[in-house]
């Protein structure tokens, strides 16, 4: 077991790729901290780990604001004794074009994407740094790294990007690791509703991946995993795209190029 007597605290862990790595990381043998926003969300996943022999709380936290996030902080130390993994998941995406965007969608979606990242790291660190030792992992996007639209969402999840780097460089004399994850398209329940109304959505979006389909929780998971666990000790600061291929380049783009190119004769 790679994460055998470790605690391990995720953000929006109730569903979608959050719940798929705290229920990786309890099958790893680490007890693991459910945090979601909407209590019912948090409580079944750590329901269903505690069922199967694991360790696992439910908390019931806006990881925005402030003195929630300490509470959350206190709690888990309380409880746990120590935090050795935070896994920073927590995400929204509700705004898109910047020219129709209301300031408080705007705000609302740096909130949850940037300033919760700040919040609960802040948090996390003082335990760490005494420690000397943790693994901090940031769920950013590919929308960090080019542009896929949502901007609000991505130019927050660009400044993930930037922060693991920084705290990275930081707080690596402490023996703490920071390092991100840039998923592409990731087949999770957020999606349910456009399903219903386009349901061949997720084979549209597969055309664009080389690897030819969208990506499941469980392969961010199993990237979480690796980051978080000593498999990566010397490995930090960096920004992992899992994402398909999609940011390498697009194989069907290549072939419609290829396709429209004059053609060539040797001499």
């Amino acid at each position: 077991m790679r994460l055998k007597d470790k605690t391990a605290l995720i953000t929006g862990s109730g569903s979608g790729i959050g719940r798929a790595i705290a229920e990786l990381f309890s099958d790893e043998g680490a007890s693991v901290v459910i945090v979601d926003v909407i209590a019912e969300r948090a409580a079944e996943p750590a329901a269903h780990i505690t069922e199967k022999g694991g360790q696992a709380t439910a908390m019931t936290i806006d990881v925005t604001k402030s003195e929630q996030v300490s509470q959350m902080m206190k709690d888990t130390l309380a409880t746990y004794g120590r935090l050795d993994i935070l896994v920073n998941n927590a995400a929204a995406a509700e705004g898109n074009d910047i020219i129709d965007v209301e300031e408080a969608v705007w705000d609302a979606d740096l909130a949850v994407v940037l300033k919760s990242v700040y919040l609960c790291t802040r948090a996390a660190l003082p335990s760490m740094k005494a420690q000397r030792s943790g693994a901090i992992v940031n769920i950013a996007s590919v929308n960090g790294l080019g542009a896929y639209g949502h901007m609000p969402y991505s130019a927050g999840k660009a400044g993930v990007i930037n922060l693991t780097k920084n705290l990275a460089v930081t707080y690596g004399e402490y023996n703490i690791r920071v390092n991100a994850i840039c998923p592409g398209t990731i087949h999770t329940p957020i999606w349910d509703e456009r399903v219903k109304v386009d349901p061949d959505i997720f084979e549209r979006l597969a055309r664009w991946y080389p690897l030819g389909r969208v990506g499941q929780p469980e392969d961010i998971a199993k990237a979480a995993l690796f980051l978080a666990s000593d498999d990566a000790s010397w490995i930090t600061g960096e920004a992992l795209s899992v994402d398909g291929g999609l940011t390498a380049g697009s194989f069907r783009m290549s072939q419609e190029l290829e396709a429209r190119a004059p053609e060539q004769t040797g001499e």
